[in-house]
């Protein structure tokens, strides 16, 4: 992923968070907006309720790997929001979670929702 699909700033995370569509698993929290962009961007929480900094850190590079494989619908802001149960979750886990959320939203990319339907 480059720096411009990354929500950086506080403003970009509050307008997902107040605005935005919620979608729940025992993993993770998933928030969405569109954002009118060519591109979907994302942004991770991981609270200290998650763990000390290495499972924090664990948890987001994990999440990053996931979405840099998956592709997406174009024109979302999406906020991931790491439960403390995610701290103990292996990769395909959280990738089953994550990917079952944005299954859930609509946003996988249509050829990579044929072949989710088609695996599973």
């Amino acid at each position: 992923m480059t720096g411009e699909e990354y929500l950086t700033k506080p403003k970009q995370y509050a307008l997902v968070h107040n605005k935005g569509s919620s979608w729940t698993s025992n993993l993770v929290v998933m928030k969405a907006l569109p954002n009118r962009l060519s591109l979907s961007r994302y942004g991770f929480s991981v609270s200290r309720r998650v763990g000390k900094a290495v499972i924090r850190n664990k948890v987001k590079r994990l999440l990053r790997e996931i979405l840099r494989l998956t592709p997406l619908e174009p024109g979302w802001d999406i906020i991931f929001i790491a439960r403390p149960a995610a701290a103990g979750a292996d990769y395909a886990n959280l990738k089953k979670s994550v990917v079952g959320l944005l299954s859930r939203a609509r946003l996988l990319a249509r050829e990579h929702e044929e072949v989710c339907l088609r695996i599973d």
